[in-house]
């Protein structure tokens, strides 16, 4: 980016007034000491002009990084083109304030000679996931002896996309595998490392799976049965049709959007390192599904789409419409307010058809909504009715099988896992 051009500075231009108006004084009036004071303004400011600027420089801003997790630092850079490396003494960087942004050093202002220029990183930090333009500054390059300035112009931000961050540990095994092969132990037998029990010896055993203490006891001969282990598929379904809370970014405190998306970003990532699959299904918001897949190239799909998701009614995602498609070995996990009937109607018509499914309950403790131009009585009376509304049901779901719990980050879900996977699956269970 270019500006007008090199312009002199105040000091230039203070230091030609005074040396020439001392130095006149000091001719006329005959006083020697004027001279040996405005000597040295003179000297500057001629020094200064002979070493006047002659070309037109460029300034382009560049990232270190394309995408990054919140709370992590890119690197901003700054790269002068057309510029002779003799006409730049002093470079200055002034970032502009922007939200869910932390720029090192705190005051977003850098101001360095130009040999040292490369030496000093300006790093901004941002809070808070979405696609977010980082480092736009404003910067003013400076000749020797401080006599003539350029700029400063605006250095235009660079376009990152800031993932969710993704924290989350669990031993809980997958409810219902069904896949090829995996970490988690199926209730068929199969060619795992789990014992599942000792039968007599039938066609087709592998001769490795003899017990022989027992054959030889019993004279029959018997075999060691083992549980198979499978991978399962996990299926996100997020609530995007409001945003409840105010956001303070990662170190801050957190709206239902920001526990949602987190908390969808920390399973996705758990279940794609055990080997899983993992589908991604927003209701509402402008969003586009994720299809199951696998993999650490899946994975950074599924962040990058819970990266761009935003909020906002969608008439068709109704729980008359909604068709999930949702097979066996699924385990569903519905990331909700739970203020949206038509979600919690979604969840249970999945109970109803046998699959494991898991409510997370992301309204945080003190969301409130704000009045506006409302009475404040009035809605915060609303809100406590819909708050009992609320908790009625969840009283529902948990009734016909379907546990909700609050995320608290990681092993949220690993006590409902465990109840689940010692359910026997429904007789009308998905295919």
């Amino acid at each position: 980016m270019s500006a007008q051009g090199w312009e002199p500075t105040g000091g230039l231009v203070r230091a030609v007034v005074v040396g020439v108006a001392g130095l006149v004084w000091a001719v006329v009036a005959g006083e020697p000491a004027l001279l040996v004071l405005t000597a040295p303004l003179l000297l500057a400011a001629t020094a200064a002009v002979v070493r006047r600027p002659r070309s037109t420089p460029s300034v382009w801003g560049t990232v270190d990084r394309a995408s990054l997790h919140e709370g992590q630092g890119a690197v901003l850079s700054l790269d002068l083109a057309d510029t002779d490396p003799d006409d730049v003494e002093q470079v200055t960087r002034v970032l502009a304030a922007a939200p869910f942004e932390r720029a090192e050093p705190a005051a977003g202002h850098v101001s360095v000679l130009r040999r040292r220029a490369d030496d000093v990183q300006v790093v901004v930090s941002p809070r808070r996931w979405g696609t977010r333009t980082l480092g736009e500054e404003r910067v003013a390059l400076t000749s020797p002896w401080g006599g003539f300035r350029w700029g400063p112009v605006v250095v235009p931000g660079r376009t990152v996309r800031v993932l969710p961050s993704a924290a989350y540990t669990s031993r809980a095994e997958s409810p219902q595998p069904r896949g090829l092969v995996g970490a988690h132990r199926s209730d068929r037998p199969g060619s795992g490392t789990e014992v599942a029990g000792i039968r007599a010896f039938q066609a087709g055993d592998r001769l490795r799976r003899i017990n022989w203490r027992i054959s030889v006891r019993t004279g029959v001969l018997h075999v060691t049965t083992t549980r198979a282990e499978q991978d399962a598929g996990l299926l996100l379904v997020v609530d995007l049709y409001a945003e409840h809370g105010t956001s303070g970014g990662v170190d801050g405190a957190a709206s239902s959007l920001d526990l949602t998306v987190r908390a969808a970003a920390a399973l996705a990532e758990h279940a794609v390192r055990t080997g899983d699959r993992v589908a991604l299904r927003p209701i509402g918001g402008r969003s586009r599904p994720v299809p199951p897949g696998s993999g650490r190239r899946h994975l950074r799909r599924v962040l990058g789409t819970l990266a761009d998701v935003r909020t906002g009614s969608a008439p068709y995602d109704d729980a008359s419409r909604l068709d999930l498609r949702v097979g066996a070995g699924t385990t569903v996990v519905v990331l909700t307010p739970l203020l949206v009937d038509a979600v919690a109607t979604t969840a249970a018509n999945l109970v109803r058809r046998g699959l494991p499914t898991v409510v997370i309950d992301t309204l945080p403790p003190d969301a409130r909504p704000q009045p506006g131009d409302s009475d404040p009585v009035l809605v915060d009376i609303a809100w406590r009715m819909r708050r009992i509304e609320r908790e009625q049901v969840r009283t529902a779901l948990d009734a016909i099988g379907c546990p909700v719990v609050a995320w608290r980050g990681p092993g949220t879900v690993d006590e409902v896992l465990r109840r689940l996977a010692h359910r026997r699956p429904h007789a009308g269970a998905a295919p």
